[in-house]
């Protein structure tokens, strides 16, 4: 297991939220950081912490993508035309990963990524095995035919957890969905409050 697939054990406690919404959040247990010092009570946050731990939500939530990676996102919301917060989550949402794991055939974005990566998506009737690869409005994603028994996958799409959000279609048994248009915040169904706009003042400072 990598390091990065460990840490999620540990980010909801960190960050004291229940990122992705799971009854198997260590935070149910334990509402307090990880670690020696974590029942420490802890002081009124900066403007700085506040927007640090807006980020750390953020790029958590979406499998704690990487620094260096997570801020060319930020310099490609810039770049873009519009609300660079909105442009932000367009450009996560519209990450391979983030699409089988909104589409339901993967329990958590940590599974989402490995699953793109050991080959088993389709991106109109191509592999793709690159978590990060960006989906187009109107791709057709598909489970592989051979992968589509993974007791994985049979779990992710029986599972009552969460919905399909209305910006994908999917055919669960099919377990092909397609991604129709870019969502803006208020569609995304975070079970936390996002700030992408407190992130973008991180960034810019």
């Amino acid at each position: 297991m990598t390091k990065r697939a460990e840490s999620k054990y540990k980010i909801n406690r960190r960050l004291g939220v229940n990122l992705w919404g799971r009854a198997k959040s260590p935070l149910a247990k334990r509402e307090y950081g990880p670690g020696q010092h974590g029942q420490r009570r802890k002081n009124k946050p900066t403007d700085f912490g506040i927007q640090l731990m807006a980020k750390q939500k953020l790029k958590g939530y979406y499998g704690n993508i990487g620094e260096k990676q997570f801020r060319k996102y930020y310099e490609e919301a810039v770049r873009r035309k519009g609300d660079t917060s909105e442009n932000l989550i367009e450009l996560l949402e519209r990450r391979l990963d983030a699409v089988i794991y909104r589409m339901k055939l993967a329990v958590t974005p940590f599974a989402a990524r490995q699953f793109v990566n050991h080959g088993h998506v389709t991106v109109n009737g191509k592999r793709v095995n690159i978590p990060s690869y960006l989906v187009k409005d109107g791709d057709q994603i598909e489970v592989k035919e051979k992968s589509k028994q993974l007791a994985a996958v049979l779990d992710a799409v029986q599972s009552s957890e969460r919905d399909v959000p209305e910006y994908l279609e999917i055919d669960v048994r099919a377990m092909r969905g397609k991604f129709l248009r870019a969502p803006k915040l208020s569609d995304v169904p975070y079970p936390v409050q996002m700030e992408p706009n407190l992130v973008v003042e991180f960034y810019s400072r």
